[in-house]
């Protein structure tokens, strides 16, 4: 986001337009919020709307003038694209439709994004909440990864999807949903406060070691 950026806005490709990226915690979106949606990229002409990888929906091609008058008419909060904090929670449907489901994602999901999103930490931060071991929410190659078991929880840490992925280890096992947002929590703040600025997780695991991050949030 360039430093005179309208707020919540990206500069895309053209220098010329914009994006947003409304927040839509764990994927919900309610009738009204469809609406609103509908409405400004009717209204404002918007050339583009996106479904994005984490659950949201990016609205792409407004004009600089335009931006903060969309944020009025959508009532929504800025949903963090390009700052270096916790970006977003994606979460599967859990137990509240799903068969294979056997913990609740979306509650336990919805609980994380509430605390944690928008955390300043030294690089992005993507979360991701299972609620089986089918792992729909691709928690393995998520920064923290949640997976649902029936005894509980199993926690992971240093994951990443991009150009150079990796899978996230395993920190902890059958974890219950309180000790699970509060080791969330321990991670996050020994990440921030013991890495360099723009030091993803994946590579700051791998540069410490998992066990080094293990002493440290469980013991």
């Amino acid at each position: 986001m360039a430093d005179d950026a309208p707020r919540g806005a990206i500069l895309q490709r053209d220098r010329k337009t914009y994006a947003i990226v409304p927040r839509t915690p764990v994927g919900l979106v309610s009738p009204d919020i469809l609406d609103a949606i509908s409405s400004v990229v009717r209204k404002y002409d918007i050339p583009i709307t996106k479904i994005t990888s984490g659950q949201r929906i990016a609205l792409i091609g407004m004009k600089r003038e335009e931006v903060d008058q969309v944020w009025l008419d959508l009532k929504m909060e800025v949903g963090p694209a390009v700052e270096l904090c916790v970006h977003y929670v994606q979460a599967c449907p859990g137990i509240e439709v799903c068969k294979f489901g056997v913990r609740d994602s979306i509650a336990l999901g919805l609980e994380l994004e509430k605390l944690y999103v928008g955390m300043d930490l030294p690089a992005k931060v993507k979360i991701g909440v299972s609620g089986c071991p089918f792992c729909c929410a691709e928690s393995y190659v998520r920064d923290i990864g949640l997976i649902g078991k029936k005894k509980g929880w199993l926690v992971t840490f240093g994951g990443n999807s991009g150009g150079r992925p990796r899978i996230g280890d395993v920190i902890a096992e059958d974890v219950s949903d309180i000790e699970t947002v509060a080791l969330v929590q321990r991670c996050l703040e020994y990440y921030r406060d013991n890495v360099e600025k723009k030091l993803r997780t994946a590579r700051f695991v791998e540069k410490i070691g998992i066990e080094a991050v293990k002493r440290a949030v469980l013991e």
